[in-house]
């Protein structure tokens, strides 16, 4: 009998049970024919109409995810991702193959694009299941898209002038969606598709001189109305002249750390990303006249 205390338990269970009760599609050898059942916590899901190739199955044609006719479009969408690292030797994962024999892979599956009746179970497959995406390469291909660079460096003194030891350096970037974001595309395979947004968290600026500064905004562009101020967020001054470097001049690298969120077929993810630009200031030594 279920106590006042217990009813929240018991409800979450009860939806539990629900969603894994939904059939999903097998991909595995020996799946394609079974009449199998999901449970509670472990699930044996009997046959789609539809296999990860997009083919019907042999023996198909009363599959649970399709719609009662062979070889139509299953109502379920899955991916395929290979464990990493694969489950020890003995893990029912196997089923019953040993490791090296295949490979066991995490399917993940949704019922109409619907992220409430979501799956995630481990499958064995002697071969990559042919019609499985992972997200995480979607991602990877979204970023492609979006054409990162490096900082599009702004910095006063400019580079062709020259600045003076001990007077303020402003760095900056323009805020371009290539060069500081955020900057979002997308990437499709299939059903699946991943949409991925970049933005810039922090930009390393390499001095030259042996220092670097980090600054964790795009910077403010200088202005000649701001005279010898230094700049409010990312700035410099350098100790000493630039007249024994190479060129008289300092190499500068501003490098840009891009941090990358992705989502798609029920996944999140995150990646991270640098990009570079360089340039070249010219320092020279204040003369005191007596």
């Amino acid at each position: 009998m279920l106590t006042r205390g217990n009813t929240a338990t018991a409800a979450a269970l009860v939806a539990t049970a629900l969603t894994l009760a939904l059939p999903v599609p097998a991909y595995a050898d020996g799946h394609d024919s079974a009449d199998t059942h999901c449970g509670l916590f472990t699930c044996q899901v009997e046959a789609n109409d539809q296999g990860a190739d997009g083919k019907a199955p042999s023996g198909a044609g009363h599959g649970g995810g399709g719609n009662g006719s062979g070889g139509k479009k299953s109502k379920w969408s899955c991916t395929y991702k290979r464990a990493d690292p694969q489950p020890p030797a003995g893990s029912m994962d196997w089923e019953g193959h040993k490791p090296g024999d295949g490979a066991v892979y995490e399917q993940a599956c949704s019922y109409r694009g619907d992220s409430s009746y979501h799956v995630i179970r481990m499958v064995w497959a002697a071969d990559p299941p042919k019609g499985g995406v992972d997200p995480a390469v979607l991602a990877q291909q979204a970023v492609k898209k979006m054409r990162l660079r490096g900082p599009d460096i702004g910095i006063v003194p400019k580079p062709g002038g020259k600045g003076l030891v001990g007077l303020p350096v402003w760095m900056w970037t323009a805020k371009t969606a290539e060069a500081y974001g955020p900057n979002t595309a997308t990437a499709s395979a299939g059903a699946v598709t991943v949409t991925a947004t970049a933005k810039v968290d922090q930009i390393v600026w390499d001095m030259g001189d042996g220092h670097s500064v980090t600054c964790t905004t795009a910077g403010t562009p200088y202005k000649s109305s701001y005279g010898k101020k230094s700049s409010p967020d990312c700035g410099y001054r350098y100790l000493r002249s630039s007249k024994d470097e190479p060129g008289a001049k300092y190499p500068v690298t501003a490098t840009s750390t891009w941090t990358i969120d992705w989502r798609g077929a029920g996944q999140t993810g995150q990646l991270t990303q640098t990009r570079q630009s360089q340039t070249q200031v010219s320092i020279g030594q204040l003369k005191v006249l007596n």
